[in-house]
């Protein structure tokens, strides 16, 4: 998956499972520890991407983006939630399917 306006290259071997994506850092700043960089992990039920994110949160994490859809649902909805650990760097958890 590719999005040559935003510089975004996504490889993967298929929907729901570990990829690497490259990018340009959202925030268009410098790239530096925790920005231009992201580890994602899949799980298997919304609930869980809810949980993580809420215990990262609690852990004394920070939101950078609660659990929501992203883009439209449907049989390959992305359901996600990122934050940022104790050290900065950026994390997500996601699953893609329908509800």
């Amino acid at each position: 998956m590719s999005d040559d306006d935003n510089g975004f290259t996504l490889y993967a071997t298929g929907w729901g499972q570990p990829g690497i994506a490259v990018t340009r850092p959202y925030d268009g700043q410098p790239t530096h520890a925790g920005n231009g960089h992201m580890a994602a992990i899949v799980v298997d039920a919304r609930a869980k991407v809810d949980g993580v994110h809420a215990k990262a949160i609690a852990l004394g994490g920070t939101c950078e983006g609660p659990p929501g859809v992203r883009g439209d649902e449907g049989d390959q909805a992305f359901y996600a939630a990122c934050f940022r650990d104790l050290d900065g760097n950026k994390l997500c958890v996601f699953r893609i399917g329908p509800a």
